[in-house]
């Protein structure tokens, strides 16, 4: 991780990842709470919420469009609240959302929770208002137009840690094998374009995902051979 000083926004400095950094960050928090699986399956993303973070997630009704917040204090996270919006909704589509939404606050506790042990106290992120030292998150699934980086950076590394949280690097390239075919003189594994939505599909099925979310991820590990991938 490298700091650059910032010349807008309520910290002043901000930090900044490479994609394997957050994985490896990630994979890391995983394994030490002993929740990494052996095998390409869905992580117990709530679980790790609570053995790493040392809170359990709170369901509460929140502003109309905000999906989820973390509050920070001097030793860390101090709260991860997911809307009850999300909550009522039901169905697997939703169960998922929530999942996701749950990677996504992770991902604030774990890359950026320096920034508020560091003494600064700003007001909440993209929200007026409250003084609280706390980060609102709307958008957070990785759709095409919501995934874009928007200068939000702090949401956009967030957004990158729901990749590697749910769908762990070293699990979705196993899973992602019969997909793939052996190219170059290094003989690296490439996903085969024409199987490039089946893999997104039955990966989201071995993860718990929705299929936005695994075709993110795919895109991210194995690039397509054009440019405008999307990004979490």
């Amino acid at each position: 991780m490298r700091t650059y000083r910032a010349n807008r926004g309520p910290f002043a400095t901000r930090p900044f990842y490479k994609p394997a950094e957050i994985d490896r960050i990630c994979a890391d928090a995983l394994k030490a709470a002993g929740l990494m699986p052996d095998t390409p399956e869905a992580v117990r993303v709530e679980r790790f919420v609570e053995k790493h973070f040392k809170i359990s997630p709170r369901y509460e009704a929140l502003p109309d469009g905000v999906l989820g917040s973390t509050s920070f204090g001097p030793k860390g996270v101090t709260g991860i609240v997911i809307t009850t919006a999300l909550d009522e909704e039901g169905g697997s589509v939703s169960e998922r959302r929530i999942r996701t939404t749950l990677a996504h606050e992770a991902g604030h506790g774990l890359l950026h929770t320096h920034l508020f042990a560091l003494g600064e106290k700003p007001p909440k992120l993209f929200e007026d208002g409250s003084d609280r030292p706390e980060i609102l998150c709307r958008d957070v699934h990785g759709t095409a137009h919501e995934s874009r980086y928007d200068g939000r950076w702090c949401k956009f590394q967030a957004n990158r840690a729901i990749g590697g949280l749910l769908m762990p690097r070293g699990l979705v390239i196993k899973a992602a094998v019969p997909f793939c075919e052996e190219r170059g003189g290094l003989g690296l594994p490439t996903l085969k374009e024409d199987e490039r939505e089946r893999a997104a599909r039955e990966l989201a099925e071995i993860f718990d995902v929705n299929p936005v979310v695994a075709r993110i991820r795919l895109d991210d590990l194995f690039a397509r051979p054009e440019s405008g991938q999307l990004t979490l």
